[in-house]
């Protein structure tokens, strides 16, 4: 007898004779290394020929029989997810005495076995000839998430996610580089359970079983028009055949504000002004005032996650439902998200197994409230000699100064409040209609209703003299896919195997389907927003909002085939054909084609002689995929509108004149990205450890753009249409191992690194002409008209263009270079220069994971290295010469009292990005109980964002990468929060 894996095997003959009737012919439990029982586990038992006598799964105790086998000598092969599949040779069955085999599983080291969710199907990981990279649910990051995507900060190669501390901010994903110069283009692809386009937002985090990024064209090719930025794939937890169980999950947190920038205090500031002549105005300066803003608008904040959830799985039918309600408060005060989310899915076999049909549900409730942008700046500049409150009561407010308010007014006297409502319904049949063949219907419906409420009231330094000021907006986006398609799957012998392709999509989206309305001049605050009809003003200025109704729908054909020979060679080709009604008329359908191979150098029989090698595949692809967000369904049409002085008179009234205000482009097109990708898979030392290294070429063409074009052949003289090309070049490393395993004690770590070299090729083609796209346009003090980064060819996304610090001059004045290389106090824009890139030149992380008996321990460290941060929130704040009527920094301290440049954006202000953070560390005990209704409780501990190690003068370096401005702190930055977590799971 022999036995694959690291298995552990007790079989038992027992002698007597015994009717069938009594007791099974073959029994057995199977068993994990920790001696816990599998439920699930689908056992084979194939006859001496090799083919398959019988099939069975293992029940809710992780028992499994077989009733009746002919005579014969058998192999039993055990499989199961995240297990080594073992098999068992050398049985004999002769009907007249009972076999029992009781065998251990061992868990999987390497994720080359793992099985991996791909565009319409899935395939195991070693047959993979794409760059994928998937992340089980115990790999996922912990701690208080306010969106599902920031499971996966720092555990995917190449996968850029940023985030602040404000609860209501899904932060920035960004998947090799920046491929377009449209804000709100950048995010990866999300399918959910087969469900495209799905909002991730719809899932609680413990409903998560499984998540596999397809990272290169020749795997996203197969999503067409919608893949360039990468998909994500999303698999929810199901029961396994035979399982029934009810989870718990709950955790409550504390947050508190990581790091601030050190502001000088009342005393400090009189301190600082006498001892250089100057003076505070008497309205600035009550007696004993020594307010500190930034204590005043936070506060420790509160968070708490619950989720329930039961499933079971019979013969025939499983089901599932969980309810998960997540309330986290910020840490600035009145900001905050609570979110309930309802979910349920039943799946029921038929037919002899030969149909199945699922049906899911999914009900997500968020409400939502912020605070007015103008906090952040303002809780750093204003005086703290002044108290919050005069005597009487009223806000210390000085309006004549613009935007120079009182934070504390600013969250007491303004509401902002929001409600998203998400509904996601999906049903899917799927029916074998012979050996190999499967066909599958999936329908789904989401529909998303949008609420937003404002009130200013009337001590609002945002709506002065208005007597208040309400708004309240609604909106509904609705979308409905159909997805039809055949997949066929036949092995031919020991050496062929095909797996077969070919379907059809349609998707409608109708977006924007609402109103607004708004009214001021209340005579009380007390109904707020709730009656707008008491307002005696009646519409505000653009009180009617800005959205509009928009029906967008695409048409999809596609198809793939995978062939694969000897289980060492695979040839893998897609796809697919896209039509969509965003496009111009000359340009609405396009093709997106891929191919790839893959070849498994470690199962040629000249390899077959290092023992130590458990795997060794190269993989190689190329694959165009497009881009077609970040503009709605009118973008290529003539628009015809009115602007606000466009009036003519007539008839003793002047009335709105409608004119055209949008060109139309029958070319308009997808952007169309095409990537190479080369990578190399292996495992060693019986799979302990593994890596995985891809190198890609990406590149993107015909960028949209609005262009400047005579009006002698166009209405307007802007277009929005394709030219241009950016590329991104990179190397992405994971490494997985396991440096210690015993019985007691494991130790598994994994760490990836990732580099990108991104680059804007050109913006200009044949018919349109563009040199440099100036953007970042940040203000202040007598730079209302300059920019800080600038868009041209042969810099990368995000490239600084600012002055450039020449230190100081003789009386303490900064200085600064010019083109020429002189030195001026009073610098021209015409002397910008390229002052850095806020792309990184490598994003890691690294994971850890120890356990001993009960005990288990987990830390997690990330970072990024090589990209530049514009700190415009200190360069704002470093101005010596207004500090009678503002706040300053401790670091103007070191500044001459008499430089009046000290505050302009240079280069002196563009810092090192760099960081290195301890992200998590958790540590859990699980409790032995001798209650039989409970078969698991772990309790544990969590720490977020312990320490960064940084050189970064501002609140905290991760600032923002997406869009056309990554890289900038500029006075609006939520501080970083640090979570202390306790929380425990509990399974019966």
């Amino acid at each position: 007898m022999t036995a694959t894996g690291y298995l552990l095997a007790l079989i038992i003959f027992s002698g007597g004779a015994a009717s069938a009737r009594q007791t099974p012919l073959v029994s057995g439990t199977v068993k994990d290394s920790r001696g816990v029982t599998l439920p699930g586990v689908t056992v084979q038992a194939n006859n001496a020929d090799g083919k398959m006598s019988g099939r069975t799964s293992t029940n809710a105790d992780g028992v499994f029989s077989f009733a009746a086998l002919p005579t014969g000598t058998y192999s039993f092969t055990f499989s199961f997810v995240g297990f080594e599949n073992t098999v068992l040779t050398g049985f004999a069955v002769d009907g007249s005495a009972r076999v029992t085999v009781d065998a251990v599983l061992k868990e999987s080291t390497t994720t080359l076995n793992q099985v991996v969710v791909t565009g319409y199907g899935s395939s195991s990981k070693s047959r993979i000839t794409g760059a994928v990279t998937s992340v089980s649910a115990e790999e996922l990051n912990r701690g208080v998430l306010t969106s599902p995507a920031q499971l996966l900060q720092g555990k995917v190669p190449g996968l850029n996610i940023t985030r602040s501390g404000d609860p209501n901010s899904k932060g920035a994903t960004i998947l090799r580089g920046p491929s377009t110069l449209r804000e709100g283009a950048q995010e990866p692809f999300y399918v959910i359970d087969g469900v495209p386009g799905a909002s991730i937002d719809l899932l609680a985090p413990d409903d998560i079983a499984s998540i596999d990024v397809l990272k290169d064209a020749s795997s996203t090719a197969i999503y067409g028009s919608r893949a360039a930025n990468g998909v994500i794939m999303v698999t929810t937890k199901k029961a396994k055949p035979g399982q029934s169980r009810i989870s718990y999950s709950a955790y409550a947190a504390t947050e508190e504000v990581s790091n601030r920038i050190e502001m000088l205090t009342g005393n400090e500031l009189r301190a600082y002004l006498t001892a250089n002549g100057k003076n505070l105005n008497l309205s600035d300066n009550n007696p004993g005032a020594n307010t500190d803003w930034q204590k005043q608008v936070s506060r420790t904040g509160f968070s708490q996650n619950h989720n329930l959830s039961f499933n079971g799985n019979t013969n025939n039918t499983s089901y599932a439902a969980s309810i998960n309600y997540m309330d986290n408060e910020g840490i600035i005060k009145t900001s905050s998200l609570d979110r309930l989310i309802l979910r349920a899915s039943i799946e029921q076999k038929a037919l002899n197994d030969r149909l199945k049909i699922t049906l899911t549900g999914t009900n997500s409730l968020s409400n939502l409230q912020t605070v007015a942008s103008d906090v952040f700046p303002n809780m750093l500049k204003y005086l703290p000699t002044v108290n919050v409150r005069q005597a009487d009561g009223s806000y210390t407010e000085n309006f004549s100064r613009g935007s120079y308010l009182n934070p504390v007014s600013l969250i007491e006297s303004n509401t902002f409040k929001g409600k998203v409502k998400t509904f996601l319904g999906h049903g899917m049949a799927e029916a074998s209609l012979f050996t190999g063949l499967k066909y599958t219907l999936s329908l789904s419906l989401q529909d998303e209703q949008l609420s937003n409420d404002q009130y200013l009231n009337r001590y609002s330094g945002l709506a002065v003299g208005a007597g208040g000021r309400g708004i309240r907006n609604t909106y509904n986006n609705r979308k409905k896919v159909l997805e039809t398609y055949f997949n066929y799957d036949k092995s031919f012998g020991d050496l062929h195997d095909i797996k077969l392709l070919a379907g059809y999509s349609w998707q409608e989206d109708r977006n924007g389907d609402g109103f607004q309305s708004s009214n001021q001049g209340f005579v009380s605050d007390e109904l707020s927003y709730s009656n707008l009809g008491l307002g005696n003003f009646g519409m505000i200025p653009n009180g009617y909002g800005s959205i509009g109704i928009s029906t967008q729908r695409v048409i999809s054909f596609y198809g793939r085939a995978d062939y694969q020979f000897d289980n060492k060679y695979t040839l893998q080709a897609s796809l697919r054909r896209d039509g969509s009604s965003n496009f111009g008329i000359n340009n609405q359908w396009g093709l997106f084609p891929a191919v790839s191979a893959g070849w498994r150098i470690g199962q040629e029989s000249f390899m077959k002689d290092l023992t130590y090698l458990n795997e060794l595949k190269l993989r190689a692809g190329y694959g165009v995929s497009g881009n077609s967000q970040g503009f709605d369904a009118f973008t290529r049409l003539l628009i015809y509108g009115s602007g606000p002085t466009a009036k003519f008179y007539y008839n003793g009234q002047y009335i709105n004149a409608i004119g055209p205000s949008q060109n139309e482009n029958p070319d308009l097109k997808w952007e169309r990205t095409a990537m190479t990708n080369v990578g190399l898979d292996i495992a060693v030392f019986n799979n302990r450890l593994s890596a995985s290294i891809d190198v890609y070429d990406k590149k993107t063409s015909d960028l949209i753009w609005v262009y400047p074009v005579s009006t002698t052949q166009y209405f307007v003289n802007t277009l929005t249409a394709n030219a241009g090309e950016i590329s991104n070049k990179g190397v992405e490393i994971g490494i997985n191992a396991t440096p210690f395993r015993t019985d007691k004690f494991r130790w598994s770590t994994s760490v990836n690194f990732a580099h990108n070299k991104n680059n804007v090729e050109s913006l200009s083609n044949d018919k349109f002409t563009l040199t440099s796209i100036p953007t970042a346009y940040l203000g202040g003090k007598g730079q209302s008209g300059n920019t800080s980064q600038v868009v041209t060819e042969g810099m990368p996304i995000g490239s600084f263009n600012t002055w450039r610090y020449a230190g100081k001059d003789s009386k303490g004045v900064t200085q600064i270079y010019k083109k020429d290389g002189s030195l001026t106090t009073a610098p021209t824009s015409a002397d910008f220069v390229a002052t850095g890139s806020a792309q990184p030149k490598l994003i890691y992380g690294w994971n850890n994971s120890f356990s001993y008996r009960n005990l288990d321990l987990n830390f997690f460290v990330r970072g990024v290295y090589g990209n530049k941060v514009l700190n415009a929130t200190l360069a704002a704040l470093n101005a010596p010469l207004d500090a009678t009527t503002l706040n300053i920094p401790r670091f103007t301290l070191g500044e001459s009292v008499a430089d009046n440049n000290a505050y302009l954006i240079s280069d002196r202000f563009i810092e090192s990005g760099s960081y290195l953070r301890l992200d998590n560390a958790t540590l859990g005990y699980t409790i032995n109980t001798k209650l039989k209704s409970i078969s698991r409780l772990r309790v544990y501990t969590s720490a977020n964002n312990l320490f960064t190690i940084t050189d970064y003068r501002g609140i905290d370096p991760e600032i923002n990468i997406g869009g056309l401005t990554p890289g900038i702190d500029n006075n609006n930055y939520y501080p970083k929060t640090r979570s202390y977590i306790f929380g425990l799971n509990v399974i019966f």
